[in-house]
């Protein structure tokens, strides 16, 4: 209640008295303290609730137990973040490349440059990493808790930090819960503990026991729990646990506890990087083998097969990789996305099942009225959230019915301050307020018109609220609570014409059907009444007055699905991505939600879910789509379920309960605005907008980002096979003695030519129907058995068009010119390699290959700096190179166009053969996992 709503009387909250105990001192083993009452709590904790403990208990618990603050994540050095980058297995393979280039072959150059390329693409990471650091950091709150607490008799505020268990702590609305505690004193006390349980409303509280030793945290209504906000009353506490052995505390500590795995774009790439090795090392062999068979010196040869070896090494691709991933963080950020590790932005790409909390998430957090039901008639209520813009709409046909009676107590009971869309003090009242608005009040006028003259608060014993106001020179009670205590209390209702009717046992049989029937829907009932009193009644029993009422009518409350959720979940059915709501909150309210959102399954309740059996579980996880008042090792659980039947788990959340499924999930998704800073440290990607559609924009950027890494790979596959059949051919053949290529000019191919080549790729426009296709399955092969005899046949082709340039060259000049041919005929070849498998079915002679102008241009800049290499003077001395006349110039580009005609005719006789697959296929074809 405000300061401004006095005099007034009041019902006495509920509250323990104080007594005087000694010589206890605070248990070190946790209890389940909602069960023990609380005169024995304190007894136990050694603590007189009317003086507090003394300083020099303080002092002493402190020391035992230590400050009332989570444990920090210890911070990874620059150093070890550094390392971290060279988990990637194609860095370890650079990393032994170069050691052997400098040792092996003595090629201190060519080992330095590919070691400061390792270097670069750590560092290039650990720039991303830390861009999202700084993101995180601005989203934090910088606040520092503090707490009213009673020590040596007095009142006195003191930073929460310094709890400890046995203090005595008060708070009122507005306040957050600084430690665990059991409550002393509920006066109409409700906290919301969303954060923690997932429960999208508020609970109300008080101090008699729970029986049950396992009753979930929502239902411990005699306990209060750190963060969790304090909507409505006031209360008071006995600190029972504070810092790591509080639930938040609890939760946290779960952390440290689970494994990340990785992500399905670092699966594949070692997969790739594993295919690469084996075919280096394989050719290596051959070459050796092949040499000795024809007499030539064995330490010759191995140096021709180690130069080969690292030809074969894409020393471009983490490079690439990287930037591509690093461009896709920033366009993510730009949708509202933040994320931590660059690999994390695939992952959503490869997203099968999302697992969702409700509150917050799919919901807005804001509790509005959907229905109102009065006089048998049902009214329903658009509009969202805390926002007075909506309407109260009737059926066609309906008479018109007056709604000033029915608004007045929901405007004049309630102690909710609703102001430009946000709440200030309990959300159920505010959305009560809010509906009041909507029927035309001025609620803010109307309060000043009609103040409280006196009032019974609510409490969950009696479950009503009662306020008296001064009207037209009478007192009117204004009384609203929950529909079966109201409905008792009354005697009549308003009729549709604004007059009273009797509440005979058909009328009393109605309101029980219609508050069944919006309780069916998941939503929270509350019934409103009046009655008119003497000024002389408000001298005795307030509660009292609070019978022989009218009743005015039923509201229907929830929390409302957020108006682009069920778009982005229907999208998400399309790609193949199953949705399934993860939530604290009672069964009937999710399922009811999830019908709204389209979220297909049956609906359990947490214990059903835990009493379930791993074999049952891992037969039935299909049909689940809603789990209720789930605990947080319940997610986690069903995480890894989902993980063991091959899916890719995106779990999303804002609550402390949600932070470790969150870590154990492929991606966690948290919330930027309402997410706690445990769950934001938890999760690989945190949405500022807090919107559940962005995670949709994210996971179709994810694909694309795939799609066009996948264009690069096929890319980077064909060249590859083309270099090592190159080096293998001049080994058997004895073409410019086994080595075609120098080490640098490998190098100059793979970073100046390559490169260029991959951006265009990795940036290039999206392929259509991708939000259509289903996801990737982890366990299938980046490239196909099909895919790779193509790819093979491409390599071959590269491999004989430059052999035939450099056999020319050696043929009619000398060694350097050939090597330069061989150089300039391969960069061509990639070139045209590059335009051919962009897309392995389309033709390229057609618009769309000019469509994308940033392509274009830098397939136009490999071409010019394969035509500077052996012009510029500065540049032939770095890389072996000499100037080539017309006639040189003539056979490579004759060689890049025999591959092309080739190629196409490839494509032609393929688009004969095979029909034009459909958008869910298309990934085969494209040469997708499982093509």
């Amino acid at each position: 209640m405000t300061a401004a709503q006095t005099p007034r009387q009041q019902v006495p909250g509920q509250h323990v008295s104080g007594q005087q105990v000694s010589g206890q001192q605070a248990p070190t083993e946790a209890r389940t303290w909602h069960t023990v009452p609380a005169d024995a709590v304190c007894a136990e904790l050694g603590v007189d609730p009317a003086v507090g403990l003394t300083a020099a208990e303080v002092a002493e618990r402190r020391a035992r137990y230590g400050p009332n603050a989570l444990a920090e994540e210890r911070t990874e050095r620059p150093w070890q973040a550094f390392l971290r980058q060279y988990r990637d297995l194609m860095q370890l393979v650079l990393v032994g490349a170069a050691v052997v280039s400098i040792i092996a072959l003595g090629d201190v150059t060519t080992g330095v440059v590919v070691l400061a390329l390792t270097v670069l693409n750590a560092l290039m990471g650990l720039h991303q990493e830390g861009k999202a650091a700084q993101s995180v950091a601005a989203l934090r709150e910088m606040l520092v808790m503090t707490a009213t607490v009673r020590r040596d008799g007095r009142q006195e505020q003191v930073p929460a930090e310094e709890l400890v268990p046995g203090d005595v702590v008060g708070f009122e609305a507005g306040s957050k819960i600084p430690a665990d505690g059991r409550l002393l004193v509920a006066a109409s006390l409700e906290i919301e503990e969303a954060g923690l349980t997932g429960e999208s409303t508020p609970v109300a509280k008080g101090v008699e026991p729970v029986a049950a030793d396992d009753a979930p945290l929502g239902d411990r209504v005699d306990m209060a729990y750190m963060n969790s906000q304090v909507t409505r009353g006031r209360g008071e506490m006995v600190v029972t646990a504070t810092g790591m052995t509080t639930e938040v505390g609890r939760i946290s500590g779960m952390l440290s506890g689970v494994e990340q795995d990785k992500s399905p774009l670092t699966r594949q790439l070692d997969r790739i990087t594993v295919i690469i090795t084996i075919m280096a090392a394989i050719a290596l062999v051959v070459v050796v083998v092949l040499g000795l068979a024809r007499g030539e010196d064995f330490d010759s040869l191995f140096v021709v097969g180690i130069s080969l070896a690292i030809a074969a090494i894409p020393t471009g691709l983490p490079a690439v990789v990287t930037m591509l991933l690093s461009l896709g963080t920033r366009q993510l950020a730009d949708e509202g996305a933040i994320v931590k590790r660059l690999k994390s932005v695939e992952t959503l790409g490869s997203t099968s099942a999302i697992c969702s909390d409700k509150t917050g998430t799919l919901t807005l957090n804001q509790m509005t009225a959907r229905r109102l039901v009065l006089a048998g008639r049902r009214f329903s209520v658009d509009g969202e959230g805390y926002s007075t813009t909506g309407r109260i709409l009737a059926a066609a046909g309906s008479s018109e019915v007056p709604l000033e009676p029915v608004a007045l107590p929901m405007a004049l009971a309630s102690d909710a301050v609703v102001r430009d869309g946000e709440c200030l003090g309990d959300p159920t009242e505010g959305a009560l307020v809010v509906l009041a608005a909507k029927a035309g009040l001025d609620v803010e006028e109307t309060r000043r018109e009609h103040p409280r003259v006196a009032e019974v608060p609510f409490d969950t014993e009696y479950k009503l609220m009662a306020t008296f106001h001064e009207i037209d020179g009478a007192v009117r009670s204004y009384v609203k609570g929950a529909p079966d205590v109201l409905l008792a209390r009354s005697t009549r209702y308003l009729t549709a014409d604004g007059g009273t009717a009797p509440l005979d046992d058909d009328a009393r049989a109605l309101v029980v059907r219609e508050n069944d029937a919006l309780a069916g829907e998941g939503m929270r009932v509350l019934a409103v009444a009046r009655r008119d009193v003497s000024h002389a009644d408000l001298q005795g029993d307030l509660l009292g007055l609070a019978q022989d009422l009218e009743l005015l009518a039923l509201v229907g409350i929830v929390d409302p699905p957020r108006r682009e959720a069920r778009d982005a979940i229907a999208e998400c059915k399309d790609a193949g991505i199953r949705v399934r709501m993860i939530t604290g909150d009672h069964v009937t309210t999710a399922a009811a939600i999830a019908g709204q959102l389209g979220i297909e399954g049956r609906s359990l309740t947490g214990a059903e879910f835990a009493a379930m059996s791993d074999a049952q579980l891992e037969a039935e996880v299909g049909s689940i789509g809603v789990v209720a008042r789930v605990a947080p090792e319940d997610k986690v659980r069903l995480v890894d379920v989902l993980k063991r039947q091959g899916e890719v788990v995106a779990m999303t959340g804002d609550g402390v309960n949600d932070a470790p499924a969150l870590a154990r999930a492929d991606i966690g998704v948290a919330m930027g605005i309402t997410g706690t800073e445990v769950t934001k440290d938890a999760a690989e990607m945190i949405l500022t907008d807090d919107n559940f559609a962005t995670i949709v924009k994210a996971v179709e950027g994810g694909r694309g980002l795939y799609d066009n890494l996948m264009k690069y790979i096929r890319f980077q596959m064909v060249v590859l096979i083309g270099f090592i059949l190159t080096f293998v051919g001049a080994g058997i053949f004895t073409i410019a003695a086994g080595t075609p290529l120098t080490p640098l000019q490998i190098l100059w191919i793979n970073f100046a030519i390559d490169v260029l080549l991959a951006i265009g790729l990795g940036f290039d426009a999206a392929s259509p129907g991708l939000m259509r296709r289903r996801p990737r399955p982890p366990s299938q092969p980046v490239i196909g058995r099909a895919l790779g005899v193509r790819l093979a046949v491409g390599g071959v082709l590269i491999a004989v068009g430059t052999l035939v340039a450099v056999a020319w060259g050696e043929d009619r000049y000398d060694l350097p010119v050939a090597t330069t041919m061989g150089l300039t005929a391969m960069s061509l070849l990639h070139v045209v390699a590059a335009l051919e498998w962009r897309d392995p079915r389309a033709s390229i002679l057609s618009f769309d290959t000019l469509a994308n102008g940033r392509f274009v241009v830098l397939l136009l800049s490999s071409l010019g700096l394969t035509f500077l290499v052996t012009t510029l003077d500065g540049l032939e001395r770095i890389f072996g190179t000499v100037s080539l006349d017309g006639e040189q110039w003539g056979v490579c580009a004759l060689v890049a166009l025999a591959f092309l005609v080739l190629v196409e005719l490839g494509k032609l006789v393929l688009r004969h053969v095979s029909p034009q697959p459909s958008a869910d296929a298309h990934v085969a074809a494209a040469g997708l996992p499982g093509a």
